[in-house]
């Protein structure tokens, strides 16, 4: 039986890691987040990500990329004006849509651009999205996360949201048909007795390991992502190979191996309703992944090897 928990995390403006890489540190709080009541809302392979709403600093509507969270460059646009000179190109075409389209709110949204109205297929960064029928709208959104910020966007709080929580916090928005908002609805099933056995087996393996710290893992990190990206295997000699050029301990590796096979298995439990098929190429597969939010944290779930690689490899257009 699954849930539909609305229970959300708030966390700095950064990129969601996935939840084996988590582990590298020694932080097995992740182990906790497999088995807790969670929201989760599934994760549209859109590009690129956009953010609207008002502008905390002047209490005017605004559109743009994740530039709108720069430090220096700060790249907010509040009218068409704005976007010719912040942006050009197939970007700049979609923020002048998303001006004249997107419905005005109190709060801060990003989600990710998937198209423009007038067809049933779109394949906005390396998935192809199939509808049912051809999609009557000016622009297509599958809005994820919520945003609070108190004098500015440069320091904003983000919180992933389902669908059904973004409808919550726009009830009093004026929408009309000229956005079509994807999100499916997934659920996640309460019964995960397999994980439990799972997480049970990956803290005795804990016990053996001597962690690395932070900027170690980071370039640990970095190797494994290149791995992935030239479609190199994951395998013991790899990680015997990572494990000597860091000077770290081997027991390291191997559960973070384990704890990535326990998110892998966590995909059997997950169920999910829409109207969309996927595509990659001609073969069909599920949604790029899912972000799943609980009291322990917030982490994608993606199968790296598949949509990893075709993220770090396929052409992007937009």
């Amino acid at each position: 039986m699954g849930s539909f928990l609305c229970y959300t995390i708030s966390m700095k403006n950064t990129h969601i890691e996935h939840p084996e890489d988590s582990i590298l540190t020694g932080d097995l709080s992740v182990l906790d987040w497999f088995l807790a009541e969670s929201n989760i809302s599934a994760k549209i392979d859109g590009a690129p990500a956009i953010v609207w709403g008002t502008n905390p600093a002047n209490g005017k509507f605004f559109v743009g990329t994740k530039s709108v969270f720069n430090k220096v460059k700060i790249k907010i646009n509040h009218s068409h004006e704005e976007i010719d000179t912040n942006h050009q190109g197939n970007v700049a075409t979609i923020l002048h849509k998303c001006l004249d389209n997107l419905p005005r709110t109190n709060h801060i949204f990003q989600g990710d651009f998937v198209g423009f109205g007038g067809n049933d297929k779109y394949t906005p960064n390396t998935i192809t999205y199939y509808f049912e029928e051809v999609i009557d709208a000016e622009i297509i959104i599958a809005p994820h996360t919520i945003y609070s910020a108190k004098s500015d966007l440069r320091n904003a709080i983000a919180r992933p949201i389902s669908y059904v929580q973004f409808l919550q916090y726009t009830i009093n928005d004026e929408f009309d048909d000229s956005v079509y908002w994807l999100s499916p609805v997934v659920m996640l099933d309460d019964d995960r007795h397999t994980i439990n056995n799972s997480c049970k087996f990956a803290r005795q393996i804990a016990t053996l390991c001597d962690f690395v710290d932070v900027k170690k893992a980071t370039r640990i990190k970095k190797q494994l992502n290149k791995c992935i990206r030239n479609e190199i295997d994951v395998d013991d000699l790899l990680l015997d190979a990572i494990a000597d050029d860091n000077n770290c301990d081997i027991n390291v590796l191997r559960l973070w191996k384990l704890v990535e096979s326990i998110k892998l298995e966590l995909f059997e439990y997950i169920d999910r309703y829409d109207d969309v098929d996927c595509y990659i190429g001609e073969s069909m597969c599920d949604h790029e992944g899912y972000v799943i939010s609980n009291e322990f944290g917030t982490y994608k779930v993606v199968n790296r090897e598949v949509f990893s690689f075709f993220n770090f490899t396929m052409e992007k257009t937009w």
